[in-house]
């Protein structure tokens, strides 16, 4: 697969399309298979009991997958996620940010397919994963 946005452009991206979201989210790397994306992680994605919030984690396993699939197929804003699944298998540590490594599984004219492992940073072993569906609009 093709690389056509870096990572510089995919920050601007993110900056111009979802400005709410701007400064959550760095990519640290676009990868052979997909991306590394981290979140910056603060209070307001903190729970009760010092973990990070369910919603916090999806929201950057979806944008991990989200950032890879534009990495490929260019700046198409109003690609859309059509189906999720998620486990989470551990608590995650509150104090640190997250990082999602995503792999694309599936890039097709209308809908890709990405696997999603999040981990807390310095922690070895995954916090969940997820695997995410795109619909990729018409050309």
């Amino acid at each position: 697969m093709n690389i056509v946005m870096d990572t510089g452009a995919l920050h601007q991206l993110l900056n111009d399309v979802f400005e709410q979201v701007a400064g959550e989210y760095e990519i640290e790397e676009i990868t052979p298979e997909g991306v590394r994306v981290r979140l910056n992680v603060g209070h307001k994605h903190l729970r009760p009991g010092g973990t990070i919030s369910g919603p916090s984690m999806f929201g950057l396993a979806d944008v991990a997958v989200y950032l890879a699939v534009l990495s490929r197929i260019g700046p198409e804003a109003l690609a859309v996620t059509t189906n999720s699944s998620f486990d989470f298998m551990r608590k995650p540590d509150g104090d640190k940010d997250m990082i999602a490594d995503c792999r694309l599984l599936k890039l097709g004219r209308v809908l890709a397919v990405g696997d999603v492992l999040l981990y807390s940073e310095g922690q070895e072993a995954p916090v969940a994963r997820a695997t995410l569906t795109y619909s990729i609009p018409p050309k």
